[in-house]
């Protein structure tokens, strides 16, 4: 899990390069599902294994699920600095109490209740929508952080998804399923509105697909060998490798409002994780 927010982080860095340098965020989601759909290939087929898996309909919502809010968060990237749009895909917990909640008629504990409302309240801190904070209080666009959220949203569907999955595939088999879904989705929406890379940014788009495998491939192994509560608790070190690099490579350092939401949302998650009876 350390690993993978190594790998996420770093993917995250590439996505905002390859878009300073003229890439639309489509063309970078599917550069980046090319690379992982070569990579994942190979490593299926050397293992021997089926491509196809065992429940293919449950295999293709994931990938489906995964496509849309890989959008999202790319474009959240694009358009937010580096830290606030980590920081909100960290209101997953949150989406996924409420959808098991719903769906699974899971009851809600008192520590989730807790992660919900922490959450929020960092949600409306990073957002400061005008209407509680007055005109002109917020920095960031609407649009990208409603698109960062509904990245988180996808994220918990997601995330859901890889756990039952691991039950009866191999984690190979669910890292190719992703890129197969999203490189047809992505190239469809995208048009005519394709650049051709030239010099440097060819190797930004390779990166974002290389450093996206080692994530997922450190992502689904953890879940496949450690329970999901231990697992998720590595994986806010990305807010921290986020933080760094965007004040490394952008001169991005987050403010007040943002340090002070930031906080909620991951103590909210961390209540969530190590609550114990």
């Amino acid at each position: 899990m350390i690993l993978s927010a190594f790998g996420f982080s770093l993917m995250a860095v590439c996505v905002k390069l390859a878009s300073g340098q003229g890439m639309p965020v489509l063309e970078i989601v599917a550069a980046r599902a090319l690379v992982s759909l070569v990579l994942s290939y190979i490593d299926v087929r050397r293992k021997g294994i089926s491509l196809l898996g065992h429940k293919k309909r449950l295999l293709l919502s994931r990938g489906t699920v995964g496509a849309l809010a890989l959008m999202c968060v790319y474009y959240a990237i694009t358009h937010l600095p580096l830290a606030e749009a980590t920081v909100l895909q960290y209101l997953h917990p949150m989406f996924t109490a409420v959808l098991a909640l719903i769906f699974l008629k899971e009851r809600i504990q008192t520590s989730t209740m807790l992660s919900i409302i922490f959450s929020f309240i960092g949600l409306l801190l990073v957002a400061r929508p005008d209407i509680l904070f007055g005109v002109s209080k917020n920095d960031f666009s609407l649009l990208a952080i409603s698109a960062a959220v509904l990245g988180a949203f996808g994220s918990a569907v997601a995330y859901v998804l890889v756990r039952k999955l691991n039950e009866t595939e191999d984690a190979s088999v669910i890292i190719f399923y992703f890129p197969m879904v999203a490189l047809p989705i992505s190239l469809s929406l995208l048009g005519s509105d394709f650049v051709m890379p030239t010099g440097w940014t060819w190797l930004t788009l390779l990166l974002v697909g290389v450093f996206t495998q080692i994530g997922q491939i450190g992502l689904t192994k953890a879940m496949k060998t450690e329970t999901a509560s231990k697992a998720t608790a590595f994986s806010y070190l990305q807010v921290v490798f986020a933080v760094l690099l965007g004040w490394i490579m952008f001169g991005e350092i987050p403010g007040l409002w943002v340090s002070l939401g930031g906080g909620f949302i991951l103590f909210g998650a961390i209540i969530n994780v190590f609550w114990r009876r």
